[in-house]
C-alpha cells in the first residue's frame, strides 16, 4: 500500500511513543528503507514480519539448480520437501497482517513533527508498506520512527527508528557524496551471519545517499532456483533481514536500479520465452522489485533528481524497453527504447549541474568481453551504444558509473573520451569473470575485487571537483581519481 503524506506547514509535538511493546508481533523484521529523495520528498518503506528476525534453524536449501529434461527444467529432488511451506526453510522471514505508522521531523528541530494514521498492510503486498512524503526541507536530515501494532490495540508490537536525509536546492553549491554497489547475491555475503563487510564501511563515510544499479537479488542462483512468486519474494526478506543491511539501510537513503537477475533470469527481456524459471515469470520479478524497494513510481522507471548546484545524476530502465538480445543490430535494435532515449537527452541538455552522471545497470563504454550481448559495450548493441557515448562525451561534464560487471574499473573510450566507472561486486566471493590479462589501454584502473565505489562533487577553492574512489572490502581505498572541468571539458 503506498500513501502519500505532506509536513508542509505542519508543526506537532513529538509524540512521546511507549517503550512496552506487546510481546506477540507483528514485527519489523525486514527494517526501513528510504528512498528516492529530492530536495522535498522520499519514499520510506517497511514490512510487518511474523518474527524478528529470519529462520536461522529451517530446513536448508538444496544448492541444485535444474537441468533441462526434453523441454522443461526439473529438480532431482523437490526444493521443498514434502510435507513443508517455505515457512520451514532456512532464513524464511514470512509476513504477518497488521498496521504501520509513521513519525517524523527535522533532526535539528523537533517541534515540527508529523505523525501518520495507521495504515493497515495486507498479503497482496507481501505486507509492506510505501509512506510518500513531501513538503521536507531540503539538505536536512530527518529522523523518524515507525511503529507496528495488531489492528486496534494500543500497544505497539513493535517500532524502530531511522534518519533519512533530502537534497540540497539546485542554487546551493553543497559537497554532496554518494556510494555505489552492484551485484550483491545471499550465499556469496563474506559474513555468514551479518551479511556484506562494505555496508558498514559504507555507513562510516555518512554519504548522503546510496546506488544500488541492480543484481540486488539472484532468481536464477540455487537456494532457492526462483520457480514460484514466493521463492523469489524470499530471497529480498533474507537479503535485508541481514544485520548490516538492515543497519545501513536505516541511516542512509537509496536508489535502487534494476537489472536481469533481480527481474527475472541472466540476461532477459520481457518478451523471452524460457521454461527454466518455471511458473515464475518475467512480469512477476518487476512488479516484485517495485513491491520490495522505496520507489521509483513504476509508472516512469526513469528519473533525474538534482542534488544542489553542482551534481545532476540520471537512474535507468535497462530491462522493460529493450529490444531481443539476439536481433541483428540496427538502429531499430534498442536497450532503452526511444521513448527513454528523447528523454534523456533533453533533460541532459536542459541541465546547468556542474557535473552530470548516468547511473546505469549495465556498462556505454565497457569493455567487456566477446562472448557478451546484453549491454551498450556489446558488439549486439553496438549502434545505440555509439550513439549514447557520442551524445554524452558532447556534453560538459558528464560521467557514466555503471553496475553489472563483476569487477571494478575506470575506463576512457578511446573513440569519444567519455568516462565510465564500475564498482565491482559486493563481495570478494563475487569477483570474477575478467583479468589483467583483458587490460586495454582504455583501462585507468582494473581489480578483479569486491568493493564499492563512492562519487564526491565538493568544491576546492571555489573550484568544482569530482573526486571518484574505488574501496576493498575492507574500507581500504585502492584507485582514486579526482576529475576537475577543465580535464573533463577535454574529452
Amino acid at each position: 500500500m503506498i500513501k502519500s503524506i505532506s509536513c508542509a506547514a505542519l508543526v506537532f509535538t513529538v509524540t512521546v511513543l511507549s517503550q512496552s511493546l506487546a510481546a506477540d508481533g507483528p514485527y519489523l523484521g525486514n527494517g526501513i528503507k528510504s528512498g528516492e529523495p529530492t530536495s522535498d520528498t522520499i519514499t520510506l518503506w517497511t514490512r510487518l514480519t511474523a518474527q524478528p528476525d529470519f529462520k536461522s534453524d529451517g530446513i536448508p536449501w538444496s544448492q541444485e539448480s535444474p537441468k533441462k529434461t526434453g523441454e522443461d527444467y526439473v529438480f532431482a529432488t523437490p526444493q521443498i520437501p514434502e510435507g513443508h511451506t517455505i515457512d520451514d526453510m532456512a532464513y524464511a522471514l514470512p509476513g504477518a497482517t497488521g498496521q504501520v505508522r509513521l513519525n517524523y521531523w527535522p533532526e535539528e528541530t523537533s517541534n515540527f513533527s508529523v505523525t501518520t494514521e495507521w495504515e493497515t498492510v495486507t498479503a497482496e503486498s507481501d505486507f509492506t508498506h510505501h509512506f510518500q512524503l513531501s513538503g521536507l526541507l531540503p539538505n536536512t536530515r530527518y529522523k523518524c520512527i515507525v511503529d507496528a501494532r495488531v489492528p486496534g490495540s494500543n500497544i505497539p508490537s513493535d517500532q524502530l527508528r531511522a534518519t533519512f536525509r533530502t537534497a540540497p536546492a539546485p542554487d546551493v553549491a553543497a559537497a554532496v557524496e554518494f556510494v555505489v554497489v552492484t551485484g550483491q547475491e545471499f550465499w556469496r555475503r563474506d559474513d555468514d551471519v551479518n551479511g556484506h563487510k562494505i555496508y558498514p564501511v559504507m555507513a562510516g563515510l555518512d554519504p548522503n545517499f546510496f546506488v544500488h544499479t541492480g543484481d540486488i537479488v539472484y532468481f536464477d542462483k540455487a537456494g532457492p532456483w526462483s520457480v514460484t512468486k514466493a521463492q523469489a519474494r524470499h530471497k529480498w526478506h533474507r537479503m535485508y533481514a541481514l544485520p548490516y543491511q538492515r543497519a545501513f539501510h536505516n541511516q542512509i537513503s537509496s536508489y535502487f536500479l534494476r537489472d536481469d537477475h533481480d527481474t527475472w533470469q541472466n540476461d532477459c527481456w520481457p518478451t523471452m520465452q524460457n521454461k527454466k524459471m518455471g511458473e515464475f515469470t518475467y512480469k512477476e520479478g518487476e512488479d516484485i522489485f517495485f513491491e520490495q524497494v522505496p520507489g521509483p513510481d513504476r509508472t516512469l522507471p526513469y528519473r533525474t533528481v538534482r542534488w544542489g548546484k553542482d551534481l545532476q545524476i540520471w537512474l535507468v530502465e535497462g530491462r522493460d524497453f529493450r529490444s531481443e538480445n539476439d536481433l541483428a543490430d540496427g538502429p531499430d535494435k534498442t536497450i532503452w527504447g526511444e521513448k527513454q532515449k528523447a528523454w534523456f537527452k533533453e533533460t541532459v541538455a536542459a541541465s546547468d549541474a556542474t557535473f552530470r552522471i548516468l547511473l546505469s545497470p549495465t556498462p556505454i563504454v565497457g569493455p567487456d568481453r566477446e562472448n557478451k550481448s546484453d549491454n551498450h559495450a556489446n558488439k549486439a548493441f553496438a549502434h545505440e551504444g555509439k550513439e549514447l557515448r557520442e551524445f554524452m562525451a558532447a556534453q560538459k561534464n558528464m560521467i557514466v558509473i555503471c553496475g553489472d560487471r563483476h569487477w571494478q574499473y575506470a575506463t576512457v573510450d578511446p573513440e569519444t573520451g567519455l568516462h565510465e566507472y564500475c564498482s565491482g561486486p559486493t563481495s570478494d566471493k563475487h569477483a570474477g569473470g575478467f583479468s589483467q590479462e583483458l587490460r586495454e589501454p582504455m583501462h585507468k584502473y582494473l581489480n578483479v575485487i569486491g568493493g564499492f565505489l563512492s562519487c564526491t562533487a565538493e568544491r576546492r577553492d571555489d573550484n568544482p571537483v569530482l573526486v571518484l574512489r574505488h574501496y576493498n572490502v575492507a574500507g581500504d581505498i585502492v584507485n582514486e581519481d579526482v576529475l576537475t572541468v577543465s580535464a573533463l571539458s577535454q574529452q
